[in-house]
């Protein structure tokens, strides 16, 4: 997830993409996301068990910057809010 900008990388991990994800746009959970108003999905990828989901997290946490926007831009070229599109 990413702010209106682009300029704010945020990498987690969820069993319901749609709740959280609405979670972070109405600003319910204080913390990271709430403070530097991450709310813009523009990218996601589905595991068949939390723990290879989980195991993903950390994987693309663990990378550069340039690797979390390469991985965004691959999918997403135009960096559009794809909860809109996808969710509502």
């Amino acid at each position: 997830m990413t702010n209106k900008y682009n300029r704010v990388l945020y990498t987690g991990v969820t069993s319901n993409l749609l709740r959280r994800v609405a979670e972070h746009k109405e600003k319910s959970v204080p913390g990271f996301t709430s403070q530097y108003n991450v709310t813009k999905l523009v990218y996601h990828e589905e595991h068949a068990t939390m723990e290879e989901a989980i195991a993903r997290e950390k994987q693309i946490k663990g990378g550069s910057r340039q690797k979390k926007i390469d991985l965004i831009v691959s999918k997403n070229p135009d960096w559009k809010d794809l909860y809109d599109e996808f969710f509502v």
